[in-house]
């Protein structure tokens, strides 16, 4: 019985050491953003080529017409906003309907692609879309999302780069009231883009693309296929930036942070996108979805706590995890994406760490994912429609 008790100790404390390194590498990479950041300028002389901006949507997201609006406002000389549905009664169709009645000078349009190329609804939608796009340097963006004026002219500056073929943006959210937003806006403040910005120093750079934005040119979207090529992926995203990076083009991290709000999940609906998220992670990036098990420090520490029946040193464990821990949320959180809300709710961190850890066990089994009330088979990273 000692002897099993050594053993866990040891893997409990290897399980500290390995997260509080996580969360220094964490520190880092955040610390470095922040330094790139202070020293980037976008020169009022340089060429800003016209963008087309493509929305795909399904349904009705939180302040979504603010968020539609706020790419109206932009600081840019000339681009055109498309948008994409699969349903001509979709009631996102109204809020399009609105914002030109608001903006009639701009180009908006909308795109009702009622042929299914793939499982992804998302994709299928972009592919038929390409065909109203009518400029060369695209950007794809969650129908979620709200910029600021000046996104445009950031994010394309670092397309004037011929050896950058995509550039990409962190996010924060603003959630709702319920305690499974709060959860989620802290997971994505204090833990995704975290681990972001680590995979971003511990690789020399990333390999793969954020939701948040996806900007990158045509030419090299019809190099990698089109959006035909990742008709049935989950992780569309991922896989573009990913593709691009094959190509021997970089994909950068922009400085600019853009802003998505949350919905008033249910516990349900949480755990449901959290699970959909881990498992799409497992298939798409496998080393770094195992890899989660050395990120998990209050679980390690709290162990050490248990394993050692409370003796000092795993109490001092703890008090080091938590503020190693506490130092990333802060750091990321309110300076690196200037999230008002990290600090009101970091007191869930524990809470939403310890779900974290639930949700990824359970992960690690099963090949159903729900998206957007519709479940799937994922195998290999590619969804199935399950039918109803």
């Amino acid at each position: 019985m000692h002897s099993i008790l050594t053993v866990v100790q040891i893997v409990v404390v290897v399980g500290i050491v390995s997260s509080s390194l996580y969360y220094l590498l964490c520190l880092w990479g955040a610390f470095q953003f922040l330094s790139e950041r202070s020293g980037t300028s976008v020169q009022a002389t340089q060429a800003l080529p016209p963008i087309s901006i493509l929305k795909p949507l399904k349904g009705i997201d939180p302040e979504v017409y603010e968020s539609f609006r706020s790419h109206c406002l932009q600081d840019y000389p000339e681009y055109e906003i498309i948008f994409g549905v699969s349903d001509a009664n979709d009631p996102a169709i109204e809020s399009v309907k609105a914002l030109r009645r608001e903006f009639p000078g701009h180009r908006i349009h909308m795109v009702v692609s009622s042929k299914m190329l793939g499982a992804n609804v998302k994709v299928s939608n972009l592919a038929q879309m390409m065909t109203e796009a009518r400029y060369d340097y695209l950007i794809v963006n969650d129908s979620d999302i709200r910029v600021e004026p000046d996104y445009l002219r950031r994010v394309s500056a670092l397309l004037a780069d011929p050896r950058v073929g995509m550039v990409t943006c962190l996010y924060r959210g603003v959630a709702s009231a319920t305690l499974g937003s709060r959860l989620e806006s802290l997971g994505i403040s204090t833990d995704f883009c975290a681990s972001v910005l680590a995979a971003r120093q511990l690789e020399g750079g990333i390999r793969f693309g954020l939701g948040s934005t996806l900007a990158f040119r045509r030419v090299d979207l019809e190099k990698l296929g089109g959006f035909n090529s990742i008709l049935d992926h989950l992780a569309d995203d991922y896989e573009l930036g990913k593709r691009m990076a094959a190509l021997g083009l970089d994909v950068k991290l922009s400085d600019v942070v853009v802003e998505t709000y949350l919905p008033a999940y249910r516990p349900r609906d949480f755990f449901a996108h959290q699970l959909r998220w881990a498992r799409g992670v497992r298939d798409a990036r496998a080393g770094g979805y195992f890899g989660l098990i050395f990120t998990f420090g209050i679980l390690w520490a709290l162990l050490a706590v248990a394993a050692s029946e409370g003796s000092l040193w795993s109490w001092a464990t703890l008090v080091v995890t938590l503020s190693l821990r506490l130092a990333v949320a802060l750091v990321v959180g309110r300076r690196v994406l200037r999230d008002r809300q990290v600090l009101k709710y970091a007191w869930l961190i524990p809470l939403r760490d310890l779900l974290a850890v639930v949700v990824w066990i359970v992960s690690l089994g099963g090949h159903t994912v729900t998206w957007r009330g519709e479940r799937f088979n994922l195998k290999d990273g590619k969804l199935t429609r399950i039918a109803s």
